[in-house]
């Protein structure tokens, strides 16, 4: 790894007013893009790379760029665009019946304070796990790639790779969601006796995008993980479970994987994580003591100077007043004597947070912050909060209100205080790969967390319209509609927000399915253990990504491994091209360096399926919003039936094909 290039000096454009306006631009964009798909499927796209292709070409057309004006820009807007992980909670306080739609000043401020934390935590993990670690960082290393080629060589190719990917999936979703010319998934059910087989496959370019950048270990641990689900536990739960409500065999296994096999999933992904942070720990704390041993009287370069102690102190008083002000303004309508939940909660985020941002920042360096168990995270988190606020109530600390009517009100206030977790981690969690990637251009540490600090603060301004817009849209599948004569069928799903709120709600009725949450423990375990026995042979099979598979619908892991595979065979052809035409010497023993460069254009273009089908779906969202309709540009009831699904896959393997064809063209 070379060392960071000296670029401090005066003469050079870093933090400005215009790059600043730029990442307010870029972050409106890419936070509502991440929260239409992260509330559509569950997932969201790491956004610092088309981020840093879209900063490039609009500063180098308003002139005086720099490589690090760019860096800025693009640590802004991945800092908002991942602060959109908050659609994995606020969403449960709707389904529960607490908000009716997403107070503004509530939901942005949760956001915000949540934000600021996690950027206050990357600051002493930056040394230990950035400036001091070899950690490779995998997405921090190529964004900086990415602007270092743009300040040599122009972004030009890159850009338009970007723009092409966008332009098809934004046709192709607009066909499907808009039109509904196309079909967006393809099922075909078949019964054995009494057990019931379905398979799902989702026609979404966006998928195949995501796929392609998780690559093949993650694809094929995600595709196992269905394959447990859809082929040996609904399969089995169909036969032996009986269906008083006489539903048909499509049905009754939808049924069966929503409230029976999803709960494993969820198990599984719990202890998966855990071991996950067992593993991490040591060297977390390792690097924490360095920090803490550090060079306390000595002056600091700008390239390794971050915030001062009393802005970071300040800073961090500001988030934990916002943090109690918040929480007792939930609590105070409905209950009396609330300080010391308040206090506890605001505690619990404090410490939990950052033991957390540290887990998720080291695995952000092993795999990439897209990889992350920041699903898993949560889930750990609620049910320790939940058996915080349970603790506290059999100490008599909280109030009586907090456990009146079902538990309905801790339940609320559980799903409150994970939604500023959720925002610590997940800024931690893409700040440290933003911060490699200044640490590669020479970037000044200080300015970085100043621009990501800005990003939140336009991040948790876009978050609550963009889910009023989103919620008065589509409705999600679990909560009340919004309005009347909405169909429930095109609601969005919002699974992690759904699972959230049956966790902590099950807890502390009492009602949780704790049988299918201890299946799914005991897999976790097994999935461990077989992990274990294969990085012995050099091998992987991330325990998470199955878990993962299983708690994801089928139509999402199956297209998803989809993408994995067409990238691994597209890798694989070119790095074959290279060795029969001579290659690059050094570069053809080493294929991690050919697949890296190779790959460029297919990332580029799976970025781009991701963007364009995500801003459609924003777009569409405006529409229906403003029409009081879901389907007001649908064309379905003039086709054929069935016609929708034959076009939609013939569509959707021709884009495969021109995927493929750009990506291998010379």
């Amino acid at each position: 790894m070379t060392a960071p290039s000296p670029l401090q000096t005066p003469s050079v454009r870093e933090l400005t007013v215009r790059g600043l306006i730029l990442g307010a631009l870029i972050t409106v964009v890419f936070t509502a893009s991440n929260v239409y798909l992260g509330l559509r499927i569950g997932l969201t796209f790491a956004s610092s790379i088309p981020a840093a292709v879209i900063s490039m070409a609009v500063l180098r057309a308003l002139g005086r760029s720099t490589l690090l004006e760019n860096n800025m820009v693009q640590s802004q807007a991945s800092a908002a665009g991942t602060l959109s992980c908050v659609f994995a909670t606020f969403p449960g306080l709707i389904m529960t019946g607490f908000w009716h739609s997403f107070p503004f000043w509530q939901t942005a401020g949760l956001s915000l304070a949540g934000g600021i934390a996690g950027v206050l935590f990357t600051i002493p993990l930056r040394r230990a796990l950035v400036t001091e670690s070899a950690l490779p960082y995998p997405e921090g290393v190529a964004a900086a790639e990415i602007l270092r080629a743009g300040g040599e060589n122009g972004n030009s190719k890159s850009l338009s790779a970007l723009i092409g990917g966008s332009v098809v999936a934004a046709v192709f979703s607009f066909a499907c969601s808009g039109l509904q010319l196309l079909a967006d998934t393809i099922s075909v059910t078949g019964v054995a006796g009494a057990a019931v087989f379905r398979f799902t496959g989702g026609l979404s370019l966006a998928l195949l995008g995501a796929g392609y950048l998780v690559g093949l270990a993650g694809g094929l641990a995600m595709l196992l993980g269905c394959v447990l689900a859809w082929g040996l536990g609904v399969p089995w739960l169909t036969a032996h479970m009986p269906n008083p409500e006489h539903l048909d065999a499509a049905a009754f296994a939808n049924a069966m994987w929503l409230h029976k096999v999803r709960f494993i999933g969820a198990g599984a992904i719990a202890i998966s994580s855990l071991w996950t942070l067992i593993e991490l720990m040591g060297p977390v704390l390792r690097g924490l003591s360095s920090v803490f041993r550090g060079r306390s009287g000595s002056v600091v370069p700008d390239a390794d100077r971050d915030l001062s102690p009393r802005t970071m102190i300040a800073l961090l008083a500001v988030t934990v007043l916002m943090l109690g002000g918040l929480f007792a303004a939930f609590l105070a309508p409905m209950a009396h004597g609330i300080w010391p939940a308040v206090c506890a909660a605001v505690v619990f985020c404090v410490v939990f947070g950052f033991v957390m941002a540290a887990a998720c920042g080291y695995m952000a360096g092993i795999v990439g912050s897209s990889s992350s168990p920041i699903s898993g995270i949560i889930i750990i988190a609620a049910v320790l909060c939940a058996l915080m606020i349970l603790g506290l109530e059999s100490l008599g600390l909280m109030p009586a209100e907090m456990m009146a009517d079902g538990q309905t009100l801790a339940t609320g206030f559980t799903i409150l205080l994970l939604s500023a977790i959720t925002a610590t981690v997940a800024i931690s969690n893409d700040n440290l790969q933003d911060l490699k990637t200044g640490q590669l251009v020479g970037a000044s540490p200080w300015k970085q967390e100043v621009a990501l600090i800005a990003g939140c603060v336009v991040g948790a301004a876009v978050i609550p319209p963009v889910l009023n817009l989103l919620y008065q849209a589509y409705g999600f599948a679990g909560a009340p509609m919004p309005r009347p004569g909405m169909d429930p069928a095109h609601a969005l799903a919002a699974p992690q927000p759904a699972l959230i709120a049956m966790i902590a709600k099950g807890i502390f009725t009492q009602s949780l399915d704790w049988s299918m949450l201890s299946v799914g423990f005991g897999l976790g375990a097994v999935l461990i253990g077989l992990d274990l026995l294969l990085r012995r042979r050099h091998l992987a099979l991330p325990p998470l990504g199955v878990a993962v598979g299983i708690y994801l619908p089928a139509s999402v892991s199956v297209t998803l491994a989809v993408g994995a595979v067409l990238g691994w065979v597209l890798n694989r052809k070119l790095k074959e091209r290279r060795s029969t035409t001579g290659g690059f010497g050094e570069a053809d023993r080493l294929p991690e360096t050919v697949t890296e460069h190779d790959a460029s254009i297919g990332t580029m273009i799976a970025s781009g399926f991701i963007v364009g089908e995500s801003l459609i779906g924003v777009a569409l969202a405006v529409v229906s919003g403003a029409l009081g309709r879901d389907d007001v540009l649908s064309l379905a009831p003039w086709l054929p039936a069935g016609a929708p699904a034959v076009l939609g896959l013939a569509a959707f393997c021709a884009a495969c094909f021109w995927f493929a064809r750009k990506v291998l063209q010379k």
